[in-house]
């Protein structure tokens, strides 16, 4: 594979989280003669991978294989290209997208604890969702939960 001749685009790649984990798979020619295309580069890899089944005569098959992929991550690029565009094929962050058990009912329960009981600490808290929910909630969640929604209703106001 050839290096690409703007060696500055490494570092940003990585700070950003943007570095093909499977670089040293790359096949597709474009990526072994041309300066431009970086294997490092996730989103252009998996940008021309797509491009190469739409515009070209590559199967899916192939072209996945070319470009160092499963057949099954192909489909999964694919799809989040389609409903989101360029900005589909950026990684996301695995995991939960939020706090998922601390629902907004619990959240105002929270907010009434607070109001009615000055001077709670988020472990009492945390005690007295468990008692009255039956969940386990760490004290730190409700913490950074309280503050988010504080945010969201300044943000609302200003």
């Amino acid at each position: 594979m050839a290096e690409t001749d703007d060696t500055s685009r490494r570092p940003a790649l990585e700070r950003l989280g943007l570095v093909n984990p499977t670089a040293d798979a790359v096949s597709d020619e474009r990526f072994e003669k041309n300066g431009f295309f970086d294997p490092a580069d996730l989103v252009q890899v998996r940008y021309e991978m797509l491009r190469s089944v739409r515009v070209g005569d590559r199967s899916a098959t192939v072209a996945a294989a070319a470009f160092g992929v499963s057949r099954a991550t192909y489909y999964q690029a694919r799809a989040s290209y389609e409903r989101e565009g360029i900005a589909g094929l950026i990684p996301q962050k695995r995991g939960p997208r939020g706090p998922h058990k601390l629902t907004a009912e619990i959240l105002d329960f929270v907010d009434a604890q607070i109001n009615q009981h000055e001077g709670l600490s988020f472990t009492e808290l945390a005690t007295r969702v468990t008692v009255r929910f039956a969940i386990t909630i760490h004290p730190k969640s409700i913490e950074r939960a309280l503050a988010q929604r504080r945010k969201k209703k300044s943000d609302r106001r200003g």
